[in-house]
């Protein structure tokens, strides 16, 4: 698996808790993190209010996550990854 940057991470962890919201094992899988480094995300996510923890071991992304995301894919539009080898 390539290097991924965090903002990466943090993108795939919205997009899956994005509609009914997601338990800790989906976001694990979905983004393929450890538990460890899913606690680490979790904090940060929750601390910044971008996912927000619905009760019954479920998360969900908020406004503001949500619109975190819709920046995140509109500068993947303008700028793809592809376009930005080293």
């Amino acid at each position: 698996m390539k290097h991924r940057s965090r903002s990466d991470i943090v993108g795939l962890l919205l997009d899956a808790a994005n509609g009914g919201g997601a338990t800790k094992m989906k976001l694990m899988y979905k983004a393929y993190l450890s538990f460890n480094q899913l606690r680490e995300y979790l904090t940060l996510l929750v601390e910044n209010g971008l996912i927000e923890y619905e009760g019954g071991q479920t998360y969900r992304t908020t406004e503001k996550g949500m619109r975190l995301l819709h920046l995140q894919n509109k500068i993947d539009e303008v700028a793809p990854v592809s376009f930005i080898k080293e």
